[in-house]
């Protein structure tokens, strides 16, 4: 009896094994049709990244209507340059650094200083002990709630949600974050640290809000 189901376990490893390597196939060959100019291929590669694509732009800027022009601007440069992409990195990383690109564009043109967009980015007293810049926050990355965290997140200044966003969600470097933002590594550390100062403060009142409530 255990050798059977040993057999059977293997089988059920092989089966969705099977099932990834035949998905991965298609989607290899939906890119490469896309990437000839086959329209059909690039309107699939469209419906099966654009709910992710808007959520980046939606968490990025924090407002609907410029997330949806931002959504159709990426898909527009997806058009014009996917001929370029050499599989160097899985095709979702490069849709995700192209579409942080198309954002961070929209906001140049916008005339926002991303360095200091809100307040001057050097550590204040205030603001306390600088600390740990290169490690996920556990306090905000735990057992909170998902809606509670995206509503204090979506609620942080521009400048300080954009650093954020970078760095502990899309899984930047402080040093790919300065390249991108034309600041330094010590401003984006900077903005980083005050971005959860924020988060943690939200956070604590709404729980403090409930537990009295």
């Amino acid at each position: 009896m255990p050798t059977r189901q040993a057999d059977t376990s293997v089988t059920e490893v092989e089966s969705h094994a099977d099932a990834a390597s035949v998905r991965a196939d298609a989607a290899d060959d939906t890119l490469a049709r896309a990437q000839s100019g086959d329209n059909a291929a690039f309107a699939e590669l469209y419906a099966q990244h654009k709910r992710r694509v808007y959520s980046l732009c939606l968490r990025m800027v924090g407002n609907v209507t410029e997330a949806e022009d931002l959504t159709q601007e990426a898909f527009l440069q997806l058009h014009r340059k996917i001929a370029t992409f050499r599989g160097d990195s899985a095709f979702s990383t490069w849709l995700h650094r192209l579409t942080v690109n198309v954002v961070l564009m929209h906001l140049r043109r916008k005339g926002l200083n991303l360095v200091s967009l809100d307040e001057a980015m050097d550590p204040s007293p205030e603001s306390g002990p600088m600390r740990s810049f290169g490690t996920q926050d556990l306090q905000l990355t735990g057992s909170i709630d998902r809606m509670a965290l995206e509503k204090a997140i979506a609620d942080l200044p521009a400048g300080y949600r954009l650093i954020f966003m970078l760095h502990d969600i899309d899984g930047y470097e402080h040093n790919e974050i300065a390249t991108m933002l034309d600041c330094s590594i010590g401003n984006s550390k900077s903005q980083l640290h005050k971005a959860r100062m924020k988060l943690r403060e939200a956070l604590s009142v709404r729980h403090s809000t409930e537990v009295h409530s």
